[in-house]
């Protein structure tokens, strides 16, 4: 979160002044560390309404008009990284909170409840682990408690104390604890400990298909407030991650069908030999890796194969193979294609990366 930000002793936890300039701030911070950003209604936890359409039956984002004007609706759908859409949504309506969207952020935040209640069957505690009726259960009476119990079995350290990574304490007492996931593994939400898939009671996960509420946002309850020193998730600890797999949160293995290489991408790698050669082979494999994504919205290893690309192209620049202009407009058409609407952050991983890869230039016997 911006070290500018300042936490007031108002009952919403900012004063007017700051609270009409922190949205935005807060929106922008979040942009750059490439998680996509959507407005919550002003003081509340929910999205901000936009069109009265969304409320008839059959109507869907993919249908709605409002994304396609660059307006917000429905909820995370609309969540963006362009720098230009959020200071129009946050300069104009400037006590929007901020939501991000956790699927495409490659988010897993484990959302850690706190309202005292009595314990649910033990089968419902740790949903697939058996918990005997030798065990002592007196005193649990809130997610950290749950969590703890499941941690401890293990032999790991909770979520809720990891302090190597992003923690935001909740104004009710709760914590979210954030994670990234770095394996392209497109992780699900849950809720608690409910009949479907579930971590723990009272501990949802906010992946795929959810949104979290961004740090320093505040509600009439209070603000969302950081905890410690960090402010960037840490990788999906292996453990945690193995925990998830096994309380079903991932989706049904895949495949996607092949996808083509747009026109663009295509000439270049004409250019560079017409697939004759290894090094038209290798943009083609490279591009086709990235054009793949476009059949899978979250959990496709996107950034990491358009950086891939984006390395190797710039070395073959480096080494005259292709020209800078041609290698930029190929990932660009073919990133826009993938991942539409995301085409800033696709730039920026498009320029460190042929950046990275022309300090090696790449030839057709390998680096040297």
């Amino acid at each position: 979160m911006p070290s500018e930000l300042r936490f007031s002793r108002s009952d919403s936890g900012q004063s007017t002044p700051e609270r009409s300039v922190a949205g935005l701030r807060i929106a922008r911070w979040c942009a750059s560390n490439g998680w996509p950003v959507h407005p919550l209604a002003p003081g509340r936890k929910t999205p901000a309404a936009n069109c009265r359409d969304c409320t008839k039956p059959g109507h869907t984002h993919t249908n709605c008009p409002c994304l396609r004007a660059g307006r917000w609706c429905h909820g995370f759908h609309a969540a963006t990284l362009d720098y230009a859409r959020i200071d129009q949504w946050w300069t104009q309506t400037p006590h929007l909170g901020v939501g991000v969207a956790c699927g495409p952020a490659d988010l897993v935040v484990i959302d850690i409840d706190a309202h005292e209640q009595e314990l649910p069957a033990r089968d419902r505690l740790l949903p697939g682990i058996s918990v005997g009726e030798a065990v002592d259960l007196r005193g649990l009476r809130t997610g950290y408690h749950s969590l703890a119990v499941l941690a401890a079995l293990r032999g790991e350290t909770s979520p809720a104390d990891d302090d190597t990574t992003l923690r935001v304490q909740t104004p009710s007492g709760g914590m979210h604890v954030w994670y990234r996931s770095t394996d392209g593994r497109q992780w699900q939400s849950s809720a608690g400990s409910g009949k479907h898939r579930a971590l723990a009671w009272q501990v949802d996960i906010r992946a795929h298909g959810g949104y979290i509420i961004a740090p320093g946002t505040s509600t009439p309850a209070g603000t969302y407030k950081p905890l410690g020193a960090v402010r960037r998730p840490a990788p999906l600890p292996s453990w945690l991650a193995q925990e998830l797999q096994r309380t079903g949160h991932l989706p049904a293995p895949h495949i996607p069908a092949p996808r083509p290489v747009p026109p663009r991408a295509r000439q270049a790698v004409a250019a560079a030999g017409g697939g004759k050669d290894q090094t038209a082979r290798l943009l083609t494999a490279l591009l086709a890796d990235v054009a793949a994504c476009a059949q899978v919205s979250q959990g496709a290893g996107f950034t990491e194969k358009l950086n891939r690309a984006a390395y190797s192209l710039g070395g073959l620049v480096a080494a005259g193979h292709l020209t800078d202009v041609a290698a930029v407009e190929a990932l660009q058409e073919v990133a826009a294609a993938a991942r539409p609407g995301q085409e800033q952050r696709s730039a920026q991983i498009i320029r460190s990366g042929m950046a990275a890869g022309a300090q090696r230039p790449l030839h057709l016997g390998g680096r040297r």
